[in-house]
């Protein structure tokens, strides 16, 4: 009988997973989104014409053995676009719902799309549609329940945490904006009053050029705990010396920064040095030491950040802009409270304090996916008291095996379920952008072929017939 796996979340990581299991496998594909036209997402599903790519073309195909997938889309497009280029992200999110209308057009109606949302993963009660003794069941916001043999969580990030305690007055203030990508979330900002934006990375950057774009007049001030703008990317042309070695292996946080340091010393382009890290990356994290890894979060991650995700040149030289213009202001201070003014701003209370800009018309959270477990949505929340799953050791997803497999409570697989792409960060450090996200979903798709007779609960969707893959029309 032919299995089905559930793919729970219709996103960029959504997208990668489904095309893969489609294409490797003869199951059939349960793609579970509230979206109107799954693919989008959160990151491309709100992006405005100035919201560009935060990587080059080049590195953006959605399939892993063709590089220039996402390129040769966008020449059709626009043919004068090159591989290093940085183009709109609402581009990236036109090319995900291309690639899956494509692969469910060559899959031959094994692909079903169901809007709503999952609110929880319970075991197969009885006979379904997909055979007599299910191994899942996915319960939905309509009150609605779908059956699956195998699930794939590809949920994104966790949601934003508040940057402090807030007060119910506040949550419910006009002026406080907890998460910036809902729709129209900025459209109530007051033109004509500051704007404090907690978090100076990609998000506060978008948020800015949104305000900016709008016609906003204020002062816009942003903070975060080291003040720290992502760094540029290369310009086109710009020479660049490559690093001659680096580290394999990482015994000690202070001796791999040393390797790091010197390489830079040395001349090497500090961009050609991370890079060149990034496949490393996850080999290196599991290498260090735990108090390591604590002492790398709480001191260093916020510096590998701004270098590992990095603005476009053409952003960066708008903000610049914006800074000598004083109408960017960065700032490195922590938010310690937001109160309601009676006049009906927000007053903020910093660490350390300044003077100025201490009422704002709207406050702004751009600080990024919050940790687990208490940022989480209703899903997660309920897998982790359920024991299914658990969050890694330092909240920054859930733990997982090598494959993906969301391990429970006593750190084993309870339910055939796996997740790709941020929720690995239980585990994994880099697995958030596009290059590792479509390499899991091949070796997922691979993963869930290698026991078609094995037990249920373990692998067992069946191999596509010769050459792997079931072909997909160019």
């Amino acid at each position: 009988m032919t299995e089905t796996v559930a793919v729970v979340g219709g996103g960029c990581s959504g997208v990668l997973v489904t095309r893969e299991l489609l294409r490797c496998t003869t199951a059939r594909v349960l793609l579970v989104d509230p979206a109107d036209a799954p693919g989008r997402g959160l990151a491309y599903g709100a992006a405005h014409p100035w919201h560009l790519l935060n990587s080059r073309v080049g590195a953006m195909s959605a399939d892993p053995d063709a590089g220039a997938g996402f390129l040769d889309w966008c020449r059709r497009r626009r043919p004068t676009v090159e591989p290093g280029d940085f183009v709109p992200r609402e581009w990236f999110g036109d090319y995900l719902q291309e690639t899956l209308r494509e692969t469910a057009a060559a899959a031959g109606g094994r692909l079903r799309v169901h809007r709503a949302r999952v609110t929880r993963i319970t075991t197969g009660d009885g006979p379904s549609d997909t055979g007599p003794d299910p191994a899942v069941g996915l319960e939905l916001d309509d009150g609605g329940r779908l059956d699956a043999d195998r699930i794939v969580l590809a949920i994104g990030h966790a949601a934003p945490a508040d940057p402090c305690r807030i007060d119910p007055t506040v949550r419910d203030h006009p002026g406080y904006i907890a998460d910036p990508w809902r729709p129209a979330a900025l459209a109530g900002v007051p033109a004509d009053r500051p704007v404090l934006l907690v978090g100076t990375g990609l998000t506060a950057i978008d948020v800015t050029l949104s305000l900016i774009r709008s016609g906003h007049g204020g002062p816009i001030v942003a903070v975060s705990r080291h003040g720290l703008l992502p760094r540029m990317h290369r310009r086109r042309g710009m020479p660049f010396r490559p690093p001659t070695e680096l580290p394999e292996t990482a015994p000690s946080l202070r001796g791999l920064v040393r390797q790091v340091r010197a390489q830079v010393a040395g001349g090497a382009d500090w961009r050609a040095v991370v890079d060149g890290l990034r496949p490393r990356v996850d080999a290196l994290w599991a290498d260090l030491p735990a108090a390591d890894r604590d002492r790398f979060l709480r001191h260093l991650a916020r510096h590998w950040e701004v270098h590992r995700h990095r603005m476009a040149p053409e952003v960066a030289d708008e903000v610049a802009r914006l800074r000598v213009e004083g109408r960017l202001v960065m700032r490195a201070a922590a938010v310690r409270g937001i109160a309601a003014h009676p006049e009906g701003d927000l007053r903020v209370t910093l660490d350390p304090g300044y003077d100025d800009h201490t009422r704002f018309g709207a406050v702004v959270n751009c600080t990024g996916p919050g940790a687990l477990p208490r940022s989480t949505d209703r899903l997660v929340g309920g897998l982790v008291a359920d024991g299914v799953a658990r969050p890694g050791p330092h909240g920054l997803g859930l733990d997982v095996a090598d494959d993906g497999a969301v391990l429970g409570r006593d750190g084993q697989q309870v339910l055939p379920l796996w997740t790709i792409g941020p929720p690995r960060r239980g585990r994994f450090f880099e697995t958030t952008a596009v290059p590792e996200i479509r390499a899991q979903a091949r070796a997922l798709a691979v993963r869930l072929t290698a026991g078609a007779d094995g037990p249920r609960g373990g692998s067992g969707v069946r191999p596509a017939p010769a050459g792997g893959q079931v072909p997909v029309p160019a």
